[in-house]
């Protein structure tokens, strides 16, 4: 026999089916419409619709309905936007923030999502019980519970098709009990008045205690949410930039006219009295009130279904990404691509929690997690909007008040249910988000944090451009480091970082030759990488030259003209007289250009020494001994030495040199000088006589700070390093320093 050969192309759809691994995917109304209206078509609808009209009225009640509707309506439109824009993975709404802001502020929302998801299918499965023992009172609740968790287990650990399968039957007995609420407008006669305002009486079971507007609204607004049911699923959906939005969206809108023309049908066909009584006046007053039972029984089920499906696959999400130990385990997925291992956790937490008979305690915490997610979706859409950057490209756009209204809305949401757990729900987000950040967890996507924070910068350095540049109050040292020789930078390495520790930076500049560039730039990535080390801000960058001033000299011109641009120029005297010339040049262009120096001067021989002791010399000032706001050099020689004698723990002191009648107006002229520039543990100290006996006589230091002359002697500077024993920094102000500030 002939064996046949086929020689074609396979069809889209195979290929598709190919590329998904031969798993099931779903379409917009399998794997999102129905999910979310069944959903949102829940308990509330069946059982306190009435009590709602019947406390806040018609118009009031309706009011409540939009309200509520307007908040996860602006939310499923911010949720429908940025799914146009991403990718979406497996997690929903854990995928779309985690790909945001990343996994860090996703895996701390993902966290309390799955567990509210997970233990609202406890909640629901004991919704589904109280109908049940309506109907069947003998029956025993626990044995209910179970049985109910063990159809739901089953279904679910089997496959999502079954689950979906099983929704269309749901789906079909909610729509029976519909039918018959409605056909109820037909057995009877519409004889009630409408009554369009409550008085907010409460509820019976309290001897109606009299409520506020935002009471009603705090127990109606839970029957709002669902809209996640179908992003839950966004890991099997065909094309979830296409169903996630039309099916979310579609969903929520004929929930809304459902919500509405139920409060016009109650209040109607009961009074206020038997609507704020009677919790079960919509199976009453129905056509056929099995049927009502029947979608009551449903509705509850169907939400249980939607959780136990969806939550898994959170779970299966955050556990790919090692958002918490061992989430390889939770991760793998069985050949039918269900997440099975996520499953039997969820069913463990579920079985535990049926054991605990009540989670009415925890039930508005679980809200809370589903608040605060929302909440996260809006914000993300909102920064995304404000930072206008071209890669936010979505399909589906929306206004930018929506996710501003969505994300004030929750948050408002959140504190008119229960402000203090709405507050303790936020301190345990922020605490999982701390946690993941020490967990350094490794991105597998880019997320638009980088942007963000561009963006922040640029607007911050924008309103900074605005202010006085002299901002003498804020100042800190940023220093520029020309760089011939990486040996050198290294011999300075100490000094730098405790010049600008903690919030100064450094800008080093590489002047290369051809013989050197590789050595210098490999140099400098690894000091700069030191730098980083030490929580130093640093940046790098190489030049091409031949002259050391002319490249000094352009490097000053060129960061003029840039934000929190270098304020100080750190040099390196060298033992030898071959660059002084070039060094005299570019004192005077640095002057020339406001920014301020230091010149160090290295002792060879003790180098820093123990890094205990800082000398500061100041001019004498006779006749007058008065203290001004310009103090010259002294202002930026003050600040460096304050700040190596925070970083080094060293004492400080001050030391001018006078004629021996003057001894007495030096040292209080010192005292008022400290004290005025708060440096109240400084010590003054007057040295009587010349200038170079006292170098010589003067207590040691480590570091000895001098002004900078306008026209100096480098070879004298040499010197004082004989004389002082010591390294020494000679210091030139800019104008922008003030110690007395």
């Amino acid at each position: 026999m002939e064996s046949e050969i086929r020689v074609g192309t396979p069809s889209n759809k195979e290929i598709e089916n190919l590329a998904q691994g031969g798993r099931k995917k779903y379409g917009t109304f399998a794997g999102v419409f129905v999910p979310t209206l069944l959903t949102i078509l829940g308990v509330i609808l069946f059982l306190r619709q009435g009590w709602v009209i019947g406390n806040a009225g018609l118009l009031g009640g309706i009011g409540i309905i939009l309200l509520a509707f307007v908040i996860v309506s602006f939310t499923a439109l911010s949720m429908s936007c940025i799914t146009t824009n991403i990718r979406i993975r497996a997690g929903g709404a854990y995928s779309i923030i985690s790909q945001s802001l990343g996994l860090e502020v996703g895996g701390s929302v993902g966290i309390p999502l799955y567990l509210a998801q997970t233990f609202a299918i406890t909640l629901y499965i004991f919704g589904f019980r109280e109908g049940w023992i309506y109907i069947f009172p003998e029956h025993s609740a626990l044995l209910v519970d179970l049985g109910v968790f063990t159809i739901l287990f089953i279904v679910a650990f089997i496959s999502a098709k079954l689950a979906f399968r099983i929704q269309y039957l749901i789906l079909a007995v909610i729509i029976i009990a519909l039918i018959s609420v409605a056909g109820g407008l037909f057995s009877g006669e519409l004889e009630n008045d409408i009554h369009w305002f409550g008085e907010f009486p409460g509820a019976p079971e309290d001897d109606f205690p009299g409520v506020s507007f935002w009471v009603i609204f705090a127990v109606f607004f839970p029957a709002a949410t669902g809209i996640m049911a179908g992003a839950n699923m966004s890991g099997e959906l065909k094309n979830p930039r296409r169903s996630i939005p039309i099916g979310t969206m579609s969903a929520v809108l004929i929930s809304l006219v459902i919500y509405i023309a139920a409060s016009y049908w109650l209040v109607r066909v009961a009074t206020p009295d038997e609507l704020l009584n009677n919790y079960n006046v919509m199976i009453d007053k129905a056509l056929w009130a099995p049927a009502v039972l029947g979608g009551l029984l449903g509705a509850t089920f169907s939400s249980a279904l939607a959780s136990i499906v969806g939550a898994p696959r959170i779970l299966q999400a955050l556990g790919n990404h090692k958002i918490f130990p061992g989430g390889n385990f939770f991760s793998q997925l069985a050949k039918n691509g269900e997440p099975r291992n996520a499953i039997l956790l969820t069913g463990v937490i579920v079985l535990a929690t049926l054991m605990l008979r009540d989670l009415n305690t925890v039930a508005p915490l679980i809200t809370m997690f589903f608040l605060i997610t929302y909440l996260m979706i809006n914000l993300v859409v909102f920064i995304e909007q404000r930072m206008d950057m071209i890669s936010f490209r979505p399909t589906f756009k929306v206004p930018k008040f929506v996710p501003a209204i969505g994300t004030l809305g929750c948050l408002f949401t959140m504190f008119i249910i229960n402000a203090t757990l709405g507050l303790i729900s936020i301190g345990l987000v922020f605490a999982a988000y701390l946690y993941l950040t020490n967990r350094k967890l490794q991105v597998p996507y880019g997320d638009m944090r980088s942007g963000l924070f561009v963006s922040l910068a640029e607007w911050a350095a924008k309103r900074v451009s605005l202010l006085p540049e002299n901002n003498e109050r804020a100042w800190k040292a940023n220093l520029l480091v020309p760089v011939s020789s990486a040996r050198e930078l290294r011999g300075s390495f100490n000094l730098i970082r405790s010049l600008v520790f903690p919030r100064g930076s450094v800008k080093l500049v590489g002047i290369a030759s051809e013989t050197n560039k590789d050595q210098l730039q490999e140099s400098l990535i690894n000091l700069s990488a030191s730098f980083l080390i030490e929580k130093i801000y640093t940046r790098w960058s190489i030049v091409d030259s031949d002259s050391y001033a002319k490249t000094v000299l352009n490097s000053l011109q060129t960061l003029q003209g840039t934000f929190f641009r270098p304020n100080i120029l750190f040099l390196r005297l060298p033992t030898h007289r071959s660059f002084d010339e070039e060094i005299h040049f570019i004192i005077n262009k640095a002057r020339g250009n406001k920014m301020g120096i230091q010149l160090y001067v290295e002792d060879t021989v003790a180098n820093l020494g123990r890094s205990a002791s800082i000398n500061v010399w100041i001019r004498e000032k006779s006749p007058h001994w008065d203290i001004s706001m310009d103090l010259g050099n002294v202002d930026l020689a003050l600040l460096s030495a304050y700040k190596l004698k925070l970083n080094w723990n060293a004492d400080l002191r001050v030391i001018t040199v006078v004629n021996e009648e003057e001894v007495d107006n030096a040292y209080a002229y010192l005292e008022n000088l400290l004290s005025v520039a708060r440096l109240t543990d400084a010590t003054p100290h007057v040295e009587i006589g010349t200038f170079e006996e006292a170098l010589k006589s003067a207590p040691q230091a480590d570091v000895d700070f001098f002004g900078l002359p306008e026209d100096p002697n480098l070879d004298e500077f040499r010197s004082y390093v004989e004389y002082t024993k010591s390294a020494c920094v000679f210091v030139a102000d800019s104008g922008n320093e003030n110690i007395l500030a």
